[in-house]
């Protein structure tokens, strides 16, 4: 008599049922954390496009208007980027700014910074 080696049907189909509950349970978890991450992009990147504003206003004595996020990495100094994702706008005046950023693969959510109200909102 010879002696086979491997697994067994039930044990490889025990296996495959594992690892699918498994990922039945990362997938969605996976998907949470990559919208948290986008929205974290788009807070990050009001952030800096409020310290550039400020970095304007110091030069011009009046703060900035743009209506895109292209605009803003033009006009706004320091500011290099924005994440691919972003869609954001500043509306200013002399004496204060408002700016809205949302991430679009994100979790819907629009995150606005007023700098009369001290900030992020």
């Amino acid at each position: 008599m010879r002696k086979e080696k491997g697994f067994t049907l039930i044990e490889l189909l025990v296996v495959v049922a594992i690892i699918g509950i498994l990922a039945a349970i990362a997938i969605p978890q996976f998907q949470e954390y990559r919208k948290r991450g986008y929205d974290a992009g788009a807070k990050s990147d009001l952030r800096n496009a409020a310290n550039g504003a400020e970095a304007y206003f110091v030069d011009h004595n009046e703060y900035p208007d743009c209506t895109t996020a292209a605009t803003c990495v033009t006009a706004l100094p320091g500011l290099s980027s924005v994440s691919s994702t972003v869609a954001m706008a500043l509306t200013g005046t002399t004496t204060s700014f408002t700016g809205t950023a949302a991430a679009s693969s994100g979790s819907g959510a629009t995150y606005q910074w007023n700098s009369e109200n001290g900030g992020l909102q």
